[in-house]
């Protein structure tokens, strides 16, 4: 048989219109289509394809059913060969097998994981209307301006400050302690206590597409600012976030009948803009968008429209994520509001007509808003202007659409007053590269699952089978500029060679895995519930919060440039791609040395590797960035010294002395948990 998850990837890849689309005329007709049933005859339509339901149906001779049953309808297939069609029409493999005990057990647990989920949100919604969630929850509620008919229809609760009150009552229900725990509902302690995840908090629960509640989200009232403002269900087989939006099961008939989604940030903002009227709003939770979340919008359409705030931290937010729904072929707009107001407060404060002819007049194409927005800044700077010109170039090379794409550089060749030919230059070269990383990035998924194969058919699954990249990921580093010979020669400028080894081994983790989620075990002390991390946002954190960055100057230029896409929404191959085909010959260069030249030496190795990167990842990383402290804690010990052997004032020795003692005791405690002597 199929398996569940590619039957799943063919069920959610699938596009009911599109399938129907290619034996019928569809017509769109309000939030649906129609068409003349191509099972019956008739003059006047009456066949209807529902695409926020994923259903069709005739009301002149009753045929109904979903994609798939279309198909086996249509053209008379089995459920088996018409998820096979299907996937050949999307590009799907299949391998089959057979439907094992572990399959069975699967379907069982995740069907019990979301009654688990559904208990828990009817409790939270009973808890708000008892004592202390009307005096607290209801009232937060309230102050938020939500009227009762909005809570109701989105489920929101109160989570009581008695921690074992959900545990309790699940348990008094008959649920098994597992599931509690495995929907993160529950953490179980070493010492077998049983206690809530969510307490003291007001809850938002997250619902799938088809309206079960998989997840929930939960807000402290508390101005304490050591509790975490938000406590988050964790990822589990039923609630994987970067495929979920909340208030999708709420937008989904209002966006497919508008044919646009609006996109938001937050809880509140989808609460508020719901109850004025404007219901096809779906929030991001706060996190960058992810290809999954763009292709569940792009089910019910290919318009979207994003309300960021409009200050500074807006404008940043507006370029995150827009290069995932340009690639996906949907058509983006932009509105920032005005400067101090977010989505919550602009809805609070207007009318619906207001809202509605503030987006419609303020709405801008993403790629003319950034066009804009660059040029106020590179003003008459020609090598600005020749950075940006590249920068809307390559934007543009990420729409699939060729005819969508010379559109774009027509308009964007009048704009800036230049050839369209040169725009065309760098959209080829561009394409090419994001192309021959993508395949790269294939090529290396494909190795990996193939070697994973391998040691499953070997039963040879031990780390300790396969040796270490030692160029790849050393917990010490070599004492030299770690430049490839070739790239030497380049412009490359090092201002500290002593820390360049550190600053080109942080490098690489970011250009090579930057978007890998780390997975710390919670007895990690880098662990925080509920927060998935990736190794870019790790390192990046990491530098700030010791007030670092890198002091030679090519790393620190490539770092920010990577970055620089890397909050636009890039995946990783797409950056890998720009820097390689950078226009600054130094940028291009470095990359070259850290993402090509050393698989040529040491791809066996590293390919070898790939089986524990997860793992590993983990403990490099730290590692890396603890070396690089200790480096740096050194450089400035040896200016301490210096300064120490020229001072005469016995005071100022003294307090030259007494930082030397800091840094020396700082500099163990690091080599300690490195494992130093």
């Amino acid at each position: 048989m199929i398996p569940k998850e590619t039957v799943d990837r063919i069920l959610d890849t699938a596009q009911i219109v599109d399938v129907v689309g290619d034996f019928v005329t569809l017509k769109r007709r309000g939030a649906n289509y129609t068409a003349c049933c191509p099972f019956h005859n008739e003059k006047t339509p009456s066949f209807y394809v529902s695409p926020s339901k994923g259903i069709y149906k005739c009301f002149g001779c009753g045929k109904s059913g979903t994609t798939v049953g279309f198909v086996m309808e249509h053209e008379s297939m089995s459920y088996v060969e018409a998820l096979k069609y299907l996937a050949a029409k999307y590009h799907i493999e299949v391998v089959e097998k057979e439907d094992s005990a572990e399959d069975i057990a699967r379907r069982q647990k995740n069907e019990s994981l979301l009654l688990v989920s559904d208990f828990a949100g009817k409790f939270f919604v009973d808890c708000l209307s008892k004592v202390e969630g009307r005096a607290i929850g209801y009232a937060y509620f309230k102050s938020r301006k939500l009227e009762d008919e909005t809570i109701s229809k989105f489920g929101l609760g109160w989570a009581p400050s008695d921690r074992r009150s959900l545990s309790e009552a699940a348990r008094a229900a008959g649920f098994k302690e597992e599931f509690l725990i495995e929907t993160g509902l529950s953490i179980k302690y070493d010492d077998g206590r049983l206690m809530d995840r969510f307490y003291d908090r007001v809850i938002f629960p997250i619902h799938s597409v088809s309206g079960r509640i998989i997840a929930f989200g939960g807000r402290t009232l508390r101005t304490d600012k050591n509790v975490a403002k938000y406590v988050n269900s964790p990822e589990t087989e039923i609630y994987v976030k970067s495929k979920s939006l909340y208030g999708i099961y709420f937008a989904k008939n209002e966006i497919s009948r508008k044919d646009k989604c609006i996109l938001v940030e937050g809880y509140l903002d989808v609460l508020s803009m719901h109850q004025l009227g404007i219901t096809n709003v779906v929030a991001s939770s706060g996190t960058s968008l992810t290809v999954e979340q763009v292709r569940l919008i792009k089910k019910f359409t290919d318009n979207v429209t994003i309300i960021y705030d409009g200050d500074g931290a807006g404008i940043h937010a507006a370029l995150r994520g827009i290069g995932l729904v340009l690639k996906e072929g949907m058509n983006v707009k932009v509105v920032l509001l005005p400067d101090g107001q977010d989505p919550d407060d602009f809805a609070k404060s207007h009318t619906l007509d207001q809202v509605n002819d503030y987006i419609s007049a303020h709405e801008q194409d993403f790629i003319g808003f950034k066009t804009d927005m660059l040029l106020g800044e590179a003003g008459n700077d020609p090598l600005k202007k020749a950075e940006l010109i590249n920068d809307i170039a390559d934007t543009i090379a990420l729409i699939p659409d060729a005819v969508v794409r010379a559109m774009y550089v027509r308009s964007s060749a009048e704009k800036f007053g230049i050839e369209e030919n040169l725009l065309l230059e760098r959209i080829k070269t561009s394409r090419t590269g994001m192309i021959m990383a993508e395949q790269k990035q294939k090529d290396r998924e494909k190795e990996r699952e193939e070697q994973k194969v391998r040691e499953i058919e070997r039963g040879e699954q031990k780390e300790a089978d396969y040796p270490e990249a030692v160029s790849d990921y050393p917990y010490e580093m070599p004492q030299d500029t770690g430049l490839a010979p070739e790239v030497r020669r380049s412009p490359i400028t090092i201002n500290e060679p002593y820390l360049a080894p550190c600053e080109k081994e942080l490098l690489s983790f970011v250009l090579e895995e930057g978007c890998t989620t780390m997975d710390f075990d919670r007895d990690s002390k880098y662990y925080v519930e509920g927060e998935i991390v990736t190794v870019a946002d790790f390192i990046d954190a990491s530098l700030y919060e010791d007030n670092a960055a890198f002091v030679n100057e090519s790393y620190r230029k490539v770092y920010e440039e990577y970055f620089s896409l890397y909050v636009e929404g890039y995946t990783q191959a797409q950056m890998q791609g720009r820097l390689l085909n950078s226009m600054d010959e130094e940028i291009a260069a470095i990359a070259k040395d850290i993402l090509i030249d050393k698989y040529q030496i040491t791809v066996s190795n590293y390919e070898k590797s790939l089986t524990a990167l997860s793992t590993r990842i983990v403990i490099y990383v730290p590692k890396a960035l603890m070396a690089y402290q200790c480096k740096r804690i050194e450089l400035t010990l040896k200016k301490l010294t210096a300064e120490l052997a020229s001072e005469e004032d016995a005071q100022a020795q003294a307090e030259i002395l007494a930082k030397i003692g800091d840094y020396n005791r700082a500099r163990t405690r690091i080599n300690k948990e490195l494992g130093r002597v």
